[in-house]
């Protein structure tokens, strides 16, 4: 009986009741959409990490000095592979959140705690995402450091 009423309602809702529906979905798509271009950027640096570490085993011998370059880079490209799995976990999170809060209107059904629960998932993930983001930064200035300490002359101090 649920079921058979619930289809009639889906089926007669009027345009002027889906507008307001349509523009409470819209704020998530567009943190989609940011998210996507923050992906966009990790995993275009995560490439230049690769690259980097490729170009470096192939070109230079062994030294402390590569070695140590070379596990720098492995660390950056394992926080930035996380970070990339955090955002990705993220906008998933916001997808979902899209589908229940239009279901919801559709279907006459009160899941707030869900809703609140997807969105503060999303941020959250976002969240540790940026902050794995800013890590790598980091660490990217670590090696540029001891590439800067290579050419450096013994005699001076920073």
């Amino acid at each position: 009986m649920l079921r058979h009423n619930v289809r009639i309602y889906m089926l007669t809702i009027p345009n002027n009741d889906l507008v307001p529906i349509l523009q409470t979905a819209i704020g998530p798509v567009i943190l989609i959409s940011g998210i996507g271009l923050l992906l966009l950027t990790m995993t275009n640096r995560l490439g230049r990490t690769i690259d980097r570490a490729r170009e470096l085993a192939a070109h230079t011998p062994e030294t402390p000095h590569t070695e140590g370059q070379l596990a720098i880079l492995w660390l950056r490209a394992r926080i930035m592979r996380l970070a990339i799995l955090f955002a990705s976990a993220s906008a998933l999170c916001v997808a979902f959140l899209v589908i229940l809060l239009f279901l919801t209107v559709l279907l006459k059904i009160e899941v707030a705690w869900l809703i609140g629960g997807l969105f503060i998932a999303g941020m959250v993930l976002l969240i540790g995402s940026l902050a794995l983001f800013i890590h790598d930064v980091n660490k990217s200035l670590s090696a540029l450091k001891l590439e800067l300490q290579k050419h450096k002359p013994e005699n001076t101090h920073e």
